[in-house]
C-alpha cells in the first residue's frame, strides 16, 4: 500500500512538472516565436546574415522602395531616394533599429502564430507592406539639407500620415561606404534623428511657453514688456538677441524676444510651466506604429534657480527636444488641440491580397485645451505675416516658429516648427539643421522647400 501511494505520489509529480513545463514552453512560444522564426539562422529568411526573403515595400505612390529579386534584396533605382529613405526603410542587417525592414521583419516575411512563416515557403514571399511617405519629397528634404546633419519631418496632423522623414548622414544601401565607422562625416548615420534625436529647442520652445502663458495668466494679451537686450532675473540674467524696446506679448513671439520670455516663464513659475511641457509631449513615452519608441523630449525645472528657469523658458538650461515630439506638437496646435498620432505603415498586404489597414488615432499623451491651440496658432501665423514674411513660404499659410538653439561647440542648431493652416494641404512640419545657424536662414529655407514639394 505504501509503495502504490509513493508511486502515485512520483507520478503526480512527474504529471504536475509536465504542465509546468508544457506552460512554460506554450509562454515563451507565445513570446519569443515570431524572433525564432525569423532568426538569421533560418536560412529561408537570411543570406550572409542579411534579410533576402521578404516582402516589397512601396511609397504612398506604390513607388518601390524595396524588394526581393532573385533571393537579393533590392531598393529604389534612384540613389537619391536610396539615401533619402534609408532611415524609414532601414538597413539589412538592423542596425537601423527603427527601421521598416527590421521593426516589421516578422510583417515581411509572412510570419503568423498559427502557420509560421509558410508563406514564404509555399508563395516564395511574404507580406507587402504600403507606407505613407512620399519617396519625392524625402528626396527633396535630403537634397535640401545639402549635405548637412539634420532631420525634417512633416505628417498630415488630420489623418497621422508621415509623409516625409529624412535623416542625415545617410548613406546609399546599394553601396555601404568601407569607412563608414572611422568617417567622422558619417557619425551617428544609423540613428534616425527624426525619431531618435535629442536637441537643444533654442526659441522653438517658447511655442510651449507661449501656450502656458495663454493658458494660465489670464492677462497676458494686455501686458507689455521691456527689452533692454536683457533680462535681470535677481540672481542673474537673461541675454536677448537683440534690444526689442516695449513689446506686447505677440511681438515679443513674433520677435521672439528672450526677455519677455524669460519673464513670462518666472512668472509662470515651475509647476504650470512643466504641466504645459507636459500636454505637450515633453517627459512623455510616445510611439511611432505602436513599435518604434522616439527619443524622450526633457523639460526639467525643478528646484532651479530664477535665472535658470529664465533660460529654460526660452529653451535653452537643460531643455532637450526630439523632432516627432515637436512635430506632433505642432499637429496638435494646428488641429485645435487635438494630436492624431503619426504614424509610417499605410496598410500590409498579404500574399492572397488581404489587407489590414492603420487606423487613424487621437493621441491620449498630447493634447491642449481647444482655446489654447486656436490662439497659439493665430500667434504662429502672426510670426510668418508680420515678421518672416508671407513670400518665405508663399502659397501655404503657414504658421511656424524658429529655433537659434546655442550650444556649447560649434553654430547654433537651425529649427523650424510649424504647419500650413490651408484646409486642403493639412501638414505640420519640423527641421533640425545641425549647425545651421539662424533658424529661418537654415531650417526655414529647408521647409519651404519640403512643404512646396508636398502641397504642389
Amino acid at each position: 500500500m505504501n509503495n502504490t501511494t509513493r508511486r502515485a505520489y512520483v507520478l503526480y509529480a512527474v504529471l504536475i512538472a509536465f504542465f509546468i513545463g508544457f506552460i512554460i514552453l506554450a509562454y515563451m512560444f507565445i513570446s519569443n516565436g515570431s524572433d525564432w522564426a525569423t532568426n538569421k539562422a533560418n536560412r529561408h529568411l537570411y543570406s550572409d546574415g542579411s534579410i533576402s526573403a521578404a516582402g516589397a515595400i512601396y511609397d504612398r505612390d506604390d513607388d518601390v522602395l524595396a524588394q526581393t529579386v532573385d533571393g537579393k534584396r533590392r531598393y529604389s533605382e534612384s540613389s537619391s531616394v536610396r539615401k533619402s529613405t534609408l532611415h524609414t526603410i532601414g538597413d539589412l542587417n538592423g542596425f537601423i533599429a527603427t527601421g521598416v525592414q527590421y521593426t516589421y521583419r516578422h510583417t515581411l516575411t509572412g510570419y503568423d502564430f498559427v502557420n509560421g512563416i509558410s508563406s514564404i515557403v509555399q508563395y516564395g514571399k511574404g507580406n507587402n507592406i504600403h507606407l505613407t511617405i512620399d519617396s519625392d519629397a524625402c528626396e527633396m528634404a535630403y537634397k535640401a539639407l545639402n549635405g548637412r546633419k539634420g532631420a525634417v519631418g512633416v505628417y498630415n496632423y488630420k489623418t497621422g500620415e508621415i509623409i516625409c522623414m529624412v535623416s542625415a548622414p545617410t548613406y546609399d544601401p546599394k553601396s555601404k561606404p568601407s569607412d563608414i565607422d572611422t568617417n567622422p562625416k558619417y557619425e551617428g548615420v544609423y540613428l534616425n534623428r527624426v525619431l531618435s534625436g535629442l536637441y537643444t529647442p533654442g526659441s522653438t520652445f517658447k511655442v510651449i511657453t507661449a501656450a502656458s502663458a495663454i493658458e494660465n495668466i489670464p492677462d497676458i494679451y494686455q501686458r507689455e514688456f521691456k527689452c533692454t537686450g536683457e533680462y535681470d532675473t535677481g540672481d542673474g540674467k537673461v541675454i536677448c538677441n537683440s534690444t526689442h524696446g516695449k513689446v506686447n506679448f505677440e511681438q515679443a513671439l513674433n520677435r521672439s524676444c528672450n526677455s519677455a520670455f524669460a519673464q513670462i516663464a518666472i512668472e509662470l513659475g515651475e509647476e504650470r510651466l512643466s504641466a504645459t511641457a507636459k500636454e505637450l509631449g515633453f517627459n512623455m513615452n510616445l510611439e511611432v506604429d505602436g513599435v518604434a519608441s522616439p527619443a524622450k523630449s526633457m523639460f526639467d525645472v525643478s528646484n532651479t534657480a530664477m535665472v535658470d528657469l529664465g533660460w529654460a523658458g526660452i529653451g535653452q538650461y537643460t531643455t532637450l527636444a526630439n523632432p516627432y515630439q515637436m512635430m506632433t506638437a505642432m499637429g496638435c496646435i494646428a488641429n485645435s488641440g487635438v494630436a492624431v498620432e503619426p504614424y509610417v505603415v499605410d496598410y500590409v498586404e498579404t500574399p492572397k491580397q488581404f489587407k489590414k489597414e492603420t487606423q487613424t488615432q487621437v493621441s491620449e499623451e498630447i493634447s491642449l485645451p481647444a482655446d489654447v491651440a486656436d490662439k497659439l496658432s493665430a500667434m504662429l501665423r502672426s510670426n510668418v505675416v508680420n515678421y518672416y514674411g508671407d513670400s518665405k513660404f508663399p502659397g501655404l499659410e503657414m504658421c511656424g516658429k524658429t529655433g537659434t538653439a546655442q550650444i556649447d561647440d560649434g553654430e547654433p542648431h537651425s529649427w523650424f516648427v510649424g504647419f500650413s493652416q490651408n484646409a486642403s494641404t493639412p501638414y505640420a512640419i519640423v527641421v533640425v539643421v545641425e549647425n545651421g545657424g539662424a533658424g529661418l536662414r537654415a531650417a526655414g529655407t529647408v521647409a519651404n522647400k519640403v512643404m512646396q514639394e508636398i502641397c504642389k
